[in-house]
Parts: structure tokens; sequence; C-alpha cells
């Protein structure tokens, strides 16, 4: 895996076409959760992340917190929730 984000923050990988990376980017954005986006189509090594955690498919949204682990698709009270334990 890459560089864990910061405490308190997520890595968020999407795609530009992706309807549920939206809505989960609006309502994080207006959560005030802090996130660093990356479009697997265009970051080099992106898409091979997203598939090691997915058992190969490259499902977006994949978020990866702080401490490693990932969720794919997670509503706004999970990523809340993984952030704060």
């Amino acid at each position: 895996m890459t560089t864990l984000p910061e405490p308190g923050t997520v890595t968020m990988y999407t795609t530009t076409w992706c309807g549920y990376c939206r809505r989960l980017k609006s309502q994080m954005e207006s959560a005030g959760v802090a996130f660093t986006e990356v479009d697997i189509e265009q970051t080099p090594g992106a898409a091979e992340i997203v598939e090691r955690v997915n058992g190969g498919n490259q499902t977006v949204p994949t978020l990866v917190f702080p401490d490693g682990s990932a969720a794919t698709n997670p509503s706004l009270a999970e990523v809340q929730a993984r952030l704060s334990a």
C-alpha cells in the first residue's frame, strides 16, 4: 500500500464518472471530513491499490484510513465512526 493518510483524514480513490464517489465526496465536504482524492484513471498505481483492496476489482469509492484499513463505498457515518475510533 502507499503512504497512509494523516490521522483524522482519509484517502479516497475515485473516478470522474462515479456517482457514488461524487455523493460521498459532497457529504464528506459538508461534514468537514478531510480527505485526499485520487483518481484511479489518472494516477499511476492507484487502480492497482484499489484492486488489491477489492479482490481484483476497481470498485470506487474506496477509502483508505490512517490505520491502513480500507472501506468500499462506505456511508458518511461509517467514515466518521472509523476516523473517531
